[in-house]
């Protein structure tokens, strides 16, 4: 795995959200700053939490002028399902094939009780408005993610 870095290019991506709108990264970086928080599985207990508080703390990114997109391997249908039943307020981005996730870095080996797999690692890039990795996330705690990237965030 070779996790994109600070200062490199973010790779360009146009994926379908739970409503099965294209999303592109330029259209989004057009106005804002995008968080782009790669998760594995929609509605698993780590994975809400951290889309939860991404969710209550909506406004408080903006303030950063900073939007947030999930990323995970769930078809489309199960991203809508996440959206619904969670109330969540931003796009969450269906990549199946994990193409944007190798492109990142972050789809690689796994443990997990004893077990091994390829999987969507939990790392979260702050990309600038010139598509550059501003800040990349990867030590955090799933409830504490928001909080991480705010205060980041505000030292800027």
């Amino acid at each position: 795995m070779n996790t994109l870095q600070a200062g490199a290019q973010a790779p360009q991506f146009t994926l379908q959200n739970q409503d099965g709108d294209s999303i592109a990264l330029s259209t989004l970086l057009e106005s804002n700053q995008v968080l782009v928080y790669f998760y594995p599985k929609a509605l698993t207990p780590g994975c809400t939490v951290q889309a939860e508080q991404l969710r209550d703390h909506k406004a408080q990114l903006a303030q950063y002028n900073t939007v947030a997109v999930g990323i995970s391997p769930d078809p489309v249908k199960k991203l809508k399902n996440f959206e619904t039943k969670k109330e969540l307020n931003f796009d969450l981005l269906s990549d199946e094939d994990h193409a944007i996730a190798d492109a990142f870095g972050v789809w690689g080996l796994k443990k997990f009780m004893g077990k091994e797999y390829d999987g969507i690692h939990r790392i979260s890039f702050l990309i600038g408005q010139d598509g550059s990795v501003k800040h990349v996330f990867n030590k955090f705690k799933t409830k504490e993610h928001h909080q991480v990237v705010i205060d980041y965030l505000a030292a800027q």
